[in-house]
């Protein structure tokens, strides 16, 4: 071998690559390690109306480490997605020593068990009561645990139903036997049982929707329950209602 030249030049060639190759590494660790690469600022892209530069330095910025270089992207993303609001957070690098981060928001729709809250497509996430009720009080759901999608949808559907009556709901609930229960602007309870059918709970509904205008011209405002588990009728009870046992009926009566 030691003879053959050509084999020896290739083997020089082939050294002074990998020489050069390490020292380029070398170099290039050394020039990401410098203090112009260190992360200097996070820009804020995006719509942020509940999310503050103070409570991203205190629950993200915090958890970064690396530089421009040597930062994880997915594990920022990660620390960024555990402010209190977010619902999604994409990282992007910008040169030289920057982060910049696009939010996207909770849209907070009720609140849900103690001090949680239900976003618009049925997500539960922890938030400040307060700023989710900055435009008004939200409505209230409760249901067994993971049943929050189930309940947003059964909202939504709530809501056409009774628009005839110009009645949206207040509260929803469904409980641990998957009955359902709601309460109506204006605080009428509506008691509607489980269902029994893929159109039970809207043959209900629609039978007091088309009963309804009857049963207000005799009791007004004063509707207080509204029980539609029956297969061809409802219960009612008004606040001028009296229940009478069998001696007291035949007393008025006489």
């Amino acid at each position: 071998m030691w003879h053959n030249v050509r084999l020896l030049n290739m083997l020089a060639n082939t050294l002074i690559a990998l020489s050069m190759l390490a020292a380029l590494a070398v170099g290039a660790r050394w020039l990401m390690q410098r203090p112009m690469f260190a992360l200097r600022a996070v820009v804020i892209d995006g719509n942020a109306d509940h999310i503050n530069a103070a409570t991203v330095r205190a629950d993200a910025v915090s958890q970064l480490r690396g530089n421009f270089f040597t930062i994880d992207l997915d594990a920022a993303q990660r620390a960024f997605e555990t402010v209190p609001w977010v619902r999604h957070a994409s990282v992007r690098r910008v040169w030289p020593n920057q982060l910049a981060v696009s939010f996207q928001e909770y849209q907070p729709l009720a609140t849900w068990g103690d001090g949680q809250l239900v976003s618009v497509d049925g997500e539960l996430f922890a938030a400040n009561l307060a700023e989710a009720e900055e435009h008004g009080k939200l409505p209230e759901f409760s249901g067994p645990p993971g049943s929050e999608k189930e309940v947003t949808s059964r909202y939504y559907d709530f809501v056409k139903w009774f628009a005839p009556l110009h009645m949206k709901p207040e509260s929803v609930t469904l409980s641990a036997r998957y009955a359902w229960s709601l309460r109506l602007s204006g605080g009428m309870q509506v008691r509607l049982g489980r269902e029994r059918g893929d159109n039970t709970l809207a043959l209900r509904c629609q039978r007091l929707v088309e009963a309804y205008p009857q049963v207000a011209a005799r009791w007004g405002n004063q509707i207080e329950y509204v029980d539609l588990r029956y297969p061809n009728g409802f219960a009612i009870r008004a606040a001028g209602m009296q229940f009478l046992n069998d001696k007291s009926a035949q007393q008025q009566s006489n």
